[in-house]
């Protein structure tokens, strides 16, 4: 798609799923990649991978609900590699399956922690790194939930919203310093937490495929491939966009 040659690039929940996926293809096409995971062993596989393949990668434990997990994720990758170019704020949880008025305040508590405090944190401690250079770009990870209704996810949903309201917000604020802010909003991606959802019950896997038009649910190589190209310089003129990957199922 385009040439990363001498950016680094860090990534939030890079041991499995989209973040790997989005990991493995910067490192592919030159990056060099910042690895951030709270899972340990995940995480330090994916930067195996990468290293295996002859790319350039550094694992960092990181729990994003933590300032200080952040701030040393932040402060490593530049003590590591001298500067940050692009940052892919990918770490998030799914863990609602009940309508609003059954939720608990707890999980509430633990979904907006992560999906919208650990998005603001993590742009917090990243931007004023990435203003350092004359170019960069943020991507954040929503959801086709935040871009319409989600049964039984309503929590789930209004953080996926938030999500995209700190991403327009910080477009707009960085716009004339050469920082970009975008987000990708994936609709049923096939991850190990969809496996884990469906391997019981096969039916489950033949709804999440009705649902997208296109008759599959996607791929992580596929959102993977979107957050390149707003990264990239093909995308110079794109900033505060919340970019479907969904196979149609927004275009209903």
């Amino acid at each position: 798609m385009t040439n990363f040659n001498d950016k680094v690039v860090l990534i939030t929940g890079a041991g499995n799923g989209i973040g790997r996926a989005t990991a493995l293809a910067f490192a592919q096409q030159g990056a060099s990649v910042v690895v951030a995971d709270i899972n340990q062993s995940d995480g330090e596989e994916t930067a195996a991978k990468i290293t295996q393949a002859g790319g350039i990668a550094t694992f960092m434990l990181c729990d994003v609900t933590k300032d200080r997990d952040v701030q040393t994720l932040v402060d490593g990758t530049l003590e590591t590699y001298g500067k940050l170019d692009i940052a892919f704020n990918n770490a998030g949880i799914e863990i609602e399956q009940s309508k609003l008025a059954d939720g608990e305040e707890a999980i509430y508590d633990k979904i907006m922690d992560v999906n919208v405090k650990g998005v603001w944190r993590c742009m917090k401690y990243q931007i004023p790194a990435m203003l350092q250079q004359p170019t960069s770009a943020i991507v954040n990870t929503a959801s086709i939930a935040a871009l319409g209704a989600a049964p039984k996810m309503s929590i789930y949903s209004a953080s996926k919203h938030a999500v995209i309201g700190l991403t327009k917000s910080a477009a707009i604020e960085y716009a004339k310093k050469g920082l970009r802010v975008n987000a990708v909003c994936p609709a049923v991606i096939d991850t190990d937490m969809f496996k884990r959802a469906t391997q019981s019950d096969p039916q489950k896997e033949q709804y999440a495929n009705s649902l997208h038009p296109v008759g599959r649910i996607g791929q992580p190589e596929e959102v993977a491939a979107a957050v390149l190209y707003l990264c990239s310089d093909l995308a110079s003129f794109t900033t505060g966009v919340a970019l479907p990957v969904d196979g149609g199922s927004t275009a209903i």
